[in-house]
This record gives structure tokens, C-alpha cells and sequence, in this order.
């Protein structure tokens, strides 16, 4: 007998209490033991317009709702009696007829209307016409709604769904059906799936397999009600689906909006791989320490019943990938701290003449140039293109800067430190054809981030391996590096380069005031384009709320409010975040969890968030962050973009580049975001919240 659960079993288990859960997983697993057990004491629900509907007891007051054949048991919800009664006699469980997926469908609730007579000698004066609303698929027939997925019996509302009305409808039709809909209101032209073959298992159709999971023995069940697991982690959509197990011929990257699922198709294609290679070791990695912490998790939920797998999936930051893998090469590395290196620069350009360049721009040269291209030569100094630095240097400036840059090289020789670039570098020259690599596939999260060195480091580490490397990331987000060349280093991704359109995470209102912060495409060196048209949510929610408050005094007790209004309507302290521009805001946040009684946790690359708190941080922080409230404070005009670096800007032209990362950041921590938004600052406020709000 088939063994299935359903993603509306465990969203309903997580909403349960702790005492209530572990009640239910001990019948879940006794169900799974022997469904025929005397000890199960199964109801027939007689009310239920699907007659495979039976509930399970719990205990006195929890029952589980179960699908139920001769050949499977489905788990499809649990809660209190009445409730869990009143759920099921409003689903059924049934094959669409168009598609061949199997579907849990919500009845259709009719209301029927009753004519009352009035009497002749009464005259009734006619209702003024309202002005009507236009149709969003009024020009779509039956069966061509019936091909996305739209079941039979709510075609007719679909058809007559308007913009304000679309949201009410959808969400409850199946989610296939709901994904074609938003594409198609906002122009899109998805086509249809092609339809199962008439005898094929509905189950076994990729748009039921994001709901209905089979699990095979009592260690998948363990996990699955373990862990209350994000459905998107498990339950893939059939075009993320289809990217991670596609044969590439070369380095491929999925890209698109914050909320798209780039990171669960990453955490997916790096078990993928281990499963199918079953002798290699696959590298999945991130930007940070925290994201990192974040993917073992994803992958214990994911993968935890697989041990052969998950052993092989190694888990790290990009920095430990270069600490480690130098360590055990070359010995352990000691880093430079970016103040030695600004001391360095500092005093190696008092000692050099005949030049005027500012240290912010000695600075930057050494950064996005000379140390990430590793250049040792003066030569190779002279022959670089400083991509991305506005600046136009001739030769006789080059000399004068090499010659600092040169006495640079050497401080660092001399007290036997090294930068990132100079790990990774070292590590990428060890890297010869005929090496051993240390790893045999390389899953990168958050791509858009990677340096030059990290980036060449990953272009050796693929070898002659043609599917080796797998990115995702969005040039939206961008926000720690200088843009460059990916094909000069030999990660070509032209032609396999792939945009995901569907947000899971942030609710159409604050996906849309978010895109506003960024324009309609976004280009990396190599010509390839990331587009946000055609990117749709998959829920509504209330407007995102923008206040310019007269001091910071008024903007926290604001915060506070709001704050003390989503606790006090279920949100939990630790489905909050409060993100501000950097460290010397971190007060203002501080203050504004205080006054709301809540209490606040730091986070950084060594803290991590806690239910029991509120997380406060920096916007870099937020990255790859996600809660149901978000508060984004202290957009005041000098703080976003940050006064200090454009005062530090050596050239006008560097301008753009500082307003771009500045925007990104804006855009990271308000997508953060799933259900609520604040954005707040003390007059004036950024140019960007206008921009947020209007768009540019």
C-alpha cells in the first residue's frame, strides 16, 4: 500500500501546538506501520463530497483527515474535530480532466438566489449601474482555462475575475492554475502543459508531485514531520524541476527576483548531483558564514534520511572553502586586515612622487583591480582593462601607480600576511590540468557576489568537467563587488543562463514597490540580461507602509507601534527583522525593539536569529534572510545612499556604481519581507523611498 502526504498535512501540523503535534506524528507513524491496525479508530466522514474521506482520532479532540483506497493512504490535513470535519467537507481529491494531475480541489460553494415577489401597485426605483470592471480572462474559453490547471467547477469565476477580485479567486485553485492566471493578467503567454496520457498515475503528473510526496519508510516520515519544512523545499515547481536535472554543457546559472527560489534550486541540484554521481563530492556554497548555516539546515530537511547523499554534499562559505583547502595545501593563511592594507597604501604613496591620486582611490584601485586580477607585474599592471573603474589612467600613470602598488606587495611579503584574493589565487595556480580536485561539482548560492578570484578559483576547479559548475544569483542584489567579465575567466554562461519568474516569498505589493528600486533589466559584462517583467507573486497583502517621520525620537516610537501591532496579531518575535543602512544605525533599531518590549538579537556572521527575538542588522546581513514583518529604518537622505561613500568617490563617473549597489541594497532588505512592510526615515528622506513609492 502507497504511503502519501500532502503539503496542506504539514502546513496544518506546524500550526498545531508542540503537545498536539507529537500526538498526531505518533498516529501518522502508526498509520505508516500497518493502516489495518484494530487500534486506529477510523471515521467515515458522510458529509464529505469525496467518499474516500476518513478521519483518524488523535485523541479526544484531534483528528487527522486521510484519503483512503484499497491501494494508498494520503495524509491530507489534521486539526480539532469541528474544524478538521468542516476542512474536509469542503475538498476532494480527484484527477483533473484536462491535465492529468492529480488535484485537491475546494468545492465550489453555490449560493442560490431567491426571487421575492413584491406586490404590482409597489413600484421599486432601479439601482444605479455600477461601472463595471474589466474582465481579466472573459476572452479565455472553458477548455482553454481548463489546460492550465483551472478546475471544472471554478471556470466561471475565473472568467469573471477582475484586478480587484483575482487575489480572492485564486487562492483557491490549485497552484499550477494560479501561476498561469498571474502570468496571464499581467501578459504573459504561458503555454499549457501538454496533457497526461489517459492511463498514466495522476500522481506520478510533475504539478501533483509538488503536493503530494510518497515516502517509502518511517525515516522519510520522520523527517517530513520533523522538520516544518518550507514547501518549497520539498515540493519543487516542474520548471525548477527541470533545471536541476538538466544535462548542461558548460557552467549554468539560474537567476531571478528575490523571492523566485534560486536557493532551493541550488540546495536541489546539489543533492541531485551527489545522487546520480554516486562516488562524487559536491560542493554547495554561499557569501557567508550565516547562509551557509542556513543551506546545512535546508539540506538536513531535505536530504537527513539520505546519510550517503547528504555525507557527500559539503556545506560551506566560499571564505572557508579558500581557509581550508590553503590550509591543508600550503598552511594555514594569515589575512590581512583592511586597515594594514589602507595603512600600507597610505605610507607606500607618501614615499612615491609625481602623482595626486586620493587614498579612497589608491584604495579602490587595489581592491577591484590589482589585488582581485592578482596582478605581480608591472606589465600585467599596464595591460589590464579596469573593467568597471570609471577612472581613465594613462601609461605614465600606471608607473607611478605600480610603483606604490609594487611597495604594497612588499609590506605584505614582509609581515607574511596575504589578502582572499592572494588565497584563492594561490589555490587556482595548484589547480592544474592533471591535479586532484577536491571537489568533483561546485553548487555557488548567491553567484552575483563572487570576486574575481573566487570566480577564477571555481573556473579551474571544473577541470574539462563540462557540467561542473552551477550558479544562482541576481545582478539585482549585488552588492559587494565591482561588475566583471565572467567569459574572460572561462565561466561562459551565454545560452545556459536561466530566469525564474514565480515569487513564493514576498507578496505581490511589496514585490512590486521593490522592483521599483531597480530598472525593468539588468545587464552583467557578458551581455546576458536579467529581466523582473513577467516575475509574478503568488499571494497578496497589504500595502508596504512609508513613513517620514519628523526626528529619530518620532520614527521609534513608530517602529515600536508597529512592531507591538504584528505581535499582537500572532506574528512571533522571531518572524520579525529590523534592517538598517549600517552599524551606526544599529542604535536607532535597538531602541525602536526596546520601546516595543520585545527583545533583539544582533545578527552577524557568528549570530544567528532566535525565535524568542526580534533580528535586528545591517542590510548586508539580511542577505538570503526571509520574515513574515519586516521594518526597514533610518532611510534618511544622508544615510541611503551613505553620505561617506560618496564623499569617498575619487571621480564623478564612480557615481553610478555607488548609487546601483546603494539601490540594491534598499531592494535586499525590503524583500526580505513576506506579508508586512515598514519603511521608515526622519526628514527628508532618500531619494529611493520616493522612487519606492513612485517608481523612477
Amino acid at each position: 500500500m502507497e504511503f502519501r502526504i500532502a503539503d496542506t498535512f504539514t502546513d496544518s501540523l506546524a500550526r498545531l501546538t508542540a503537545q498536539e503535534q507529537k500526538a498526531a506524528k505518533t498516529t501518522a507513524f502508526d498509520l505508516q506501520l500497518d493502516p489495518t491496525s484494530n487500534g486506529l479508530s477510523f471515521h467515515k466522514l458522510d458529509r464529505a463530497k469525496d467518499s474516500s474521506f476518513w478521519s483518524v482520532r488523535v485523541n479526544a479532540d484531534i483528528r487527522i483527515i486521510v484519503h483512503r483506497t484499497a491501494a494508498s493512504i494520503l495524509l491530507v490535513y489534521v486539526d480539532h474535530h469541528d474544524d478538521a470535519y468542516k476542512w474536509a467537507e469542503r475538498r476532494k481529491i480527484e484527477r483533473h480532466p484536462t491535465t492529468g494531475a492529480m488535484q485537491l480541489v475546494e468545492v465550489r460553494e453555490r449560493v442560490e438566489e431567491v426571487e421575492i415577489f413584491k406586490p404590482k401597485d409597489t413600484p421599486v426605483a432601479p439601482a444605479p449601474a455600477a461601472p463595471s470592471a474589466t474582465r481579466l480572462f472573459d476572452n479565455l474559453r472553458k477548455f482553454e482555462l481548463m489546460a492550465f490547471g483551472v478546475p471544472e467547477e471554478w471556470v466561471s469565476d475565473v472568467r469573471s475575475a477582475t484586478e480587484d477580485t483575482l487575489f480572492d479567486i485564486i487562492e483557491h485553485l490549485p497552484q499550477e492554475a494560479q501561476e498561469a492566471l498571474l502570468k496571464l493578467a499581467v501578459g504573459e503567454k504561458p503555454q499549457p502543459p501538454e496533457p497526461a496520457p489517459a492511463l498514466a498515475d495522476p500522481f506520478a503528473h510533475p504539478d501533483a508531485q509538488r503536493r503530494f510526496r510518497v515516502l517509502t519508510n518511517a525515516e522519510e516520515l520522520k523527517q517530513a514531520l520533523d522538520y516544518p519544512w518550507d514547501k518549497w523545499a520539498v515540493f519543487l515547481h516542474p520548471a525548477q524541476a527541470e533545471l536541476v536535472e538538466r544535462s548542461f554543457s558548460g557552467p549554468a546559472r539560474v537567476s531571478g527576483s528575490a523571492g523566485t527560489g534560486k536557493t532551493i534550486v541550488a540546495l536541489h541540484r546539489a543533492v541531485y548531483l551527489a545522487r546520480i554521481n554516486s562516488d562524487a563530492t559536491v560542493l554547495l556554497t554561499t557569501f557567508s558564514k550565516a547562509l551557509a548555516n542556513s543551506l546545512r539546515l535546508k539540506l538536513t530537511s531535505l536530504a537527513g534520511n539520505e546519510p550517503q547523499i547528504s555525507r557527500r554534499v559539503v556545506v560551506k562559505a566560499i571564505s572557508a572553502v579558500g581557509y581550508d583547502l590553503h590550509a591543508e595545501r600550503f598552511g594555514q593563511p594569515q589575512i590581512a586586515s583592511p586597515s594594514l592594507i589602507r595603512s600600507l597604501i597610505t605610507k607606500a604613496a607618501s614615499e612615491v612622487e609625481g602623482h595626486r591620486f586620493s587614498p579612497q582611490f589608491l584604495v579602490g584601485e587595489w581592491d577591484d583591480v590589482v589585488d582581485a586580477w592578482q596582478l605581480r607585474s608591472s606589465e600585467a599592471y599596464r595591460d589590464v582593462s579596469r573593467l568597471g573603474r570609471k577612472t581613465r589612467i594613462g601609461g605614465k600613470q600606471r608607473e607611478a601607480l605600480w610603483a606604490i602598488f609594487e611597495r604594497v606587495r612588499a609590506g605584505l611579503a614582509e609581515r607574511g600576511v596575504v589578502t582572499w584574493s592572494d588565497v584563492f589565487g594561490r589555490l587556482t595556480d595548484s589547480l592544474t590540468p592533471t591535479a586532484l580536485r577536491p571537489y568533483d561539482f561546485a553548487v555557488i548560492d548567491e553567484a552575483q557576489d563572487l570576486g574575481v578570484a573566487e570566480a577564477r578559483f571555481f573556473a579551474a576547479l571544473a577541470g574539462e568537467r563540462s557540467d561542473g559548475l552551477f550558479f544562482a544569483g541576481d545582478l539585482g542584489q549585488r552588492i559587494f563587488q565591482q561588475p566583471f567579465s565572467w567569459k574572460a575567466l572561462g565561466l561562459d554562461v551565454r545560452g545556459r543562463s536561466y530566469t525564474l519568474r514565480i515569487n513564493y516569498r514576498t507578496s505581490h505589493q511589496i514585490r512590486l514597490h521593490a522592483d521599483r528600486l531597480l530598472p525593468a533589466t539588468v545587464s552583467d559584462v557578458d551581455g546576458n540580461t536579467e529581466g523582473r517583467r513577467g516575475t509574478v507573486s503568488m499571494f497578496d497583502g497589504p500595502p508596504p507602509l512609508v513613513m517620514e517621520c519628523r526626528d529619530a525620537e518620532h520614527e521609534c516610537g513608530a517602529v515600536a507601534s508597529w512592531i507591538k501591532d504584528r505581535l499582537n496579531q500572532g506574528c512571533s518575535p522571531g518572524e520579525i527583522g529590523v534592517f538598517v543602512r549600517s552599524g551606526l544605525e544599529l542604535k536607532r533599531a535597538r531602541a525602536a525593539v526596546k520601546a516595543a518590549g520585545a527583545r533583539a538579537v544582533e545578527l552577524s556572521e557568528k549570530v544567528e536569529m532566535e525565535d524568542g527575538a526580534v533580528a535586528i542588522s545591517t542590510m548586508h546581513f539580511a542577505k538570503g534572510l526571509e520574515f513574515r514583518s519586516v521594518a526597514v529604518m533610518a532611510c534618511d537622505d544622508d544615510v541611503i545612499p551613505q553620505s561617506e561613500r560618496i564623499e569617498a568617490v575619487a571621480d564623478d563617473a564612480d557615481l553610478e556604481e555607488v548609487y546601483n549597489t546603494e539601490r540594491h541594497l534598499l531592494y535586499v532588505a525590503c524583500t526580505r519581507a513576506r506579508d508586512h512592510l515598514l519603511v521608515t526615515g526622519v526628514a527628508p528622506v532618500s531619494e529611493f523611498v520616493d522612487d519606492f513609492l513612485k517608481g523612477r
